[in-house]
C-alpha cells in the first residue's frame, strides 16, 4: 500500500492495515460471506443489453430483468439420491403385466446406470388415484401433496446426462456434469440482483448428510464469489461464523468497524478505480446487519402452533424437513430469491433395494412439510409470487435391482412444478409403456434451468459472462422454456 506524507499511519493503524490486505485477498470467510449479500439502492444493467456483465460498486444491487417476472423467489425442494417416478406421479400399469419378466426389445437395448441391475421388470406397489379438479394422478405415498393437485404442473418427461449421484446432483444444480459451472441460484443473483439488505440472497439447507458434490452444487463458478450459495441452518445461529465471539461487545465491535472504515477510506481515496474495495467496505456492515435479521429470520418462536402443525413439526418424522419448509417460506417473505431445501441429503433416496421401505419413510418425511409450504404460501397471498421447484438428479427404473430396489434412470423421470407463473392441473410429456425413456415433450435439465429464469424475468439466452474469452450462458446455448407449463 502507498502511505501518504501527509497522513502518517501510527504503528497500531499499519497493523491494522496489513489485516485489512488479509482479509481482502481471502477467498472465504465472513467478509466473503457478507460481501456475496450485500445491495445497494441503484440498478447497475442496462435491460436494452445482452450482455450483463456490469462493472459496478455494488454486484448485487437490483438489476433490471429482461422481462416482466412471474416469480420473485425460487424455493427448490432437492430430493438428493432420486425419487422413483414410477412409484410417486408416473403410473405404468404396464409394469404389472410384466412383472419378473425381462424387458421386451421393442423397447430398445437394454440398459442399465451402475451395471448391477436385472433386466427383469419390478412392478409399482403403489395405489394411484386422481386428484383435483384436474383428475391427476399422484400415488398413495403422497396423500398430503396430493391435496394440491390443482397447482402442481407435474413434468413427466425429463432427461438428464449424468448416471451417478455426484455428477447427476451437479448437472440438475449447474447444468453440467463436471464441476466448475456456476449453480442456477448464482445465475440467478448475476442477473437479478438481490432484493433484501441484510440477507443472504441465494440460501441452501440440507436435513442430514453432506450433499454429494458438497459446495460446488451452489458455487458461483467462474462467476465472481459474490453470487455464491449461503448454507443456513434450521437450529442454532442459523449462519456459521457470523456471531463475534462472546468476549466481544457491541460496543467494541462497533468501534472497529468505525476505523477500519476510516481506514478503508483513506486507503480508498487515491485509487478510485478499485470498486471492489468500496464493495467489500459495505461487507462489513451488512454483517454486522446479519447479526440481528439472520436470527430474526429464523426465529420460529413467533409462528403460532397451527402453523407448526401445519408443516409437520408436531411429528418427529416430519419435523426437520418441515422446519426447513417453514424458515423457507419466512425467508421469501424477507425477499431472499433462491432458496433450495435438500430432502435426504447425502443421497437417502437412493433405493437400489428395498425401496418399499426406503421410499415409504423418505416420502413420509417431506409429504406434509411440502404440503404444508403449498397452503401456507397460498393463504399467504405469496404462492403467486413464489415458484416452487420439486424433483431429484433423476428418477428410477423399472427393472428390479437386488431383487427389490430400482436403479438410477437419467433418461426419463418426473419433476413438478407450483406457484408463480405455472398452470397447475396437470402433467406435461410422456415416458414409455415401462417409464424407462421420455418420449413425448423431452425436459432436459438445461429446459428446466431455462424455464426457471423465465419465469424470474430473465431470458437464458441473454444472461451472459465472459470467461476465458468466450460469453458464457445458464444454459450453455442449450434449452428453451417449457412454454405448456407457463400461464
Amino acid at each position: 500500500m502507498t502511505k501518504s506524507p501527509d497522513h502518517p499511519l501510527s504503528p497500531q493503524e499499519q497493523a491494522l492495515l496489513q489485516r485489512r490486505n488479509f482479509l481482502l485477498q481471502a477467498s472465504g470467510g465472513l467478509g466473503a460471506l457478507a460481501w456475496s449479500s450485500m445491495l445497494a439502492d441503484e440498478s447497475s444493467a442496462n435491460p436494452k443489453s445482452k450482455i450483463q456483465n456490469p462493472k459496478s460498486d455494488h454486484p448485487l444491487a437490483p438489476k433490471q430483468p429482461h422481462h416482466r417476472p412471474k416469480a420473485k423467489s425460487v424455493i427448490f425442494l432437492f430430493m438428493e439420491g432420486g425419487p422413483s417416478h414410477l412409484d410417486t406421479f408416473d403410473p405404468k400399469p404396464r409394469l404389472l403385466e410384466l412383472a419378473g419378466k425381462p424387458m421386451p426389445e421393442s423397447f430398445g437395448r437394454p440398459i442399465t446406470a451402475m451395471g448391477t441391475a436385472s433386466n427383469n421388470i419390478i412392478p409399482s406397489k403403489r395405489v394411484f388415484t386422481q386428484h383435483g379438479q384436474s383428475g391427476l394422478w399422484v400415488s398413495d405415498w403422497l396423500p398430503h401433496t396430493a391435496q394440491h393437485a390443482d397447482d402442481l404442473a407435474v413434468i413427466r418427461s425429463c432427461w438428464a446426462d449424468g448416471l451417478n449421484h455426484v455428477g447427476s446432483v451437479c448437472q440438475m444444480n449447474t447444468g453440467s456434469i463436471l464441476a466448475g459451472r456456476p449453480s442456477l441460484g448464482a445465475w440467478t443473483m448475476y442477473g437479478l440482483g438481490s432484493a433484501n439488505q441484510n440477507l443472504p440472497s441465494f440460501v441452501v439447507m440440507a436435513d442430514g448428510a453432506e450433499v454429494l458434490g458438497g459446495t460446488k452444487n451452489w458455487s458461483a463458478g467462474f462467476l465472481p464469489a459474490v453470487y455464491q450459495g449461503t448454507t443456513f441452518r434450521s437450529s442454532g445461529t442459523p449462519i456459521y461464523y457470523l456471531n463475534p465471539p462472546d468476549t466481544v461487545s457491541e460496543a467494541q465491535q462497533r468501534g472497529k468497524l468505525d476505523l477500519l472504515a476510516q481506514l478503508n477510506q483513506r486507503y480508498s481515496a487515491n485509487k478510485p478505480e478499485d470498486t471492489e474495495l468500496l464493495a467489500r467496505m459495505n461487507s462489513y456492515e451488512l454483517a454486522y446487519r446479519m447479526q440481528v435479521a439472520a436470527p430474526e429470520a429464523a426465529d420460529l418462536t413467533k409462528e403460532s402452533e397451527a402453523t407448526k402443525k401445519l408443516y409437520g413439526m408436531d411429528n418427529a418424522a416430519t419435523e426437520k424437513f418441515g422446519t426447513m419448509c417453514l424458515l423457507a417460506r419466512r425467508l421469501v417473505e424477507r425477499d431472499v430469491r433462491f432458496i433450495q431445501l435438500y430432502s435426504g441429503s447425502g443421497s437417502a433416496w437412493d433405493a437400489h433395494s428395498n425401496i418399499e421401505a426406503n421410499h415409504t419413510k423418505m416420502c413420509l418425511s417431506q409429504d406434509k412439510p411440502v404440503a404444508g409450504l403449498l397452503a401456507d404460501l397460498k393463504a399467504r397471498g405469496l404462492l403467486d409470487s413464489t415458484l416452487v421447484v420439486w424433483g431429484g438428479e433423476f428418477g428410477r427404473t423399472p427393472f428390479a435391482e437386488k431383487g427389490d430396489g430400482r436403479d438410477h434412470n437419467p433418461w426419463g423421470f418426473t419433476m413438478w412444478m407450483a406457484g408463480a407463473g405455472i398452470k397447475g392441473g396437470q402433467a406435461i410429456g410422456m415416458t414409455d409403456e415401462i417409464g424407462l425413456k421420455a418420449i413425448e415433450k423431452r425436459a432436459h435439465v438445461h429446459d428446466l434451468h431455462a424455464t426457471i429464469l423465465h419465469l424470474m424475468g430473465l431470458d437464458h439466452l441473454r444472461v451472459l459472462y465472459q470467461h476465458n474469452g468466450r460469453l458464457e450462458r445458464p444454459t450453455m446455448t442449450d434449452g428453451e422454456p417449457l412454454k405448456d407449463i407457463i400461464a
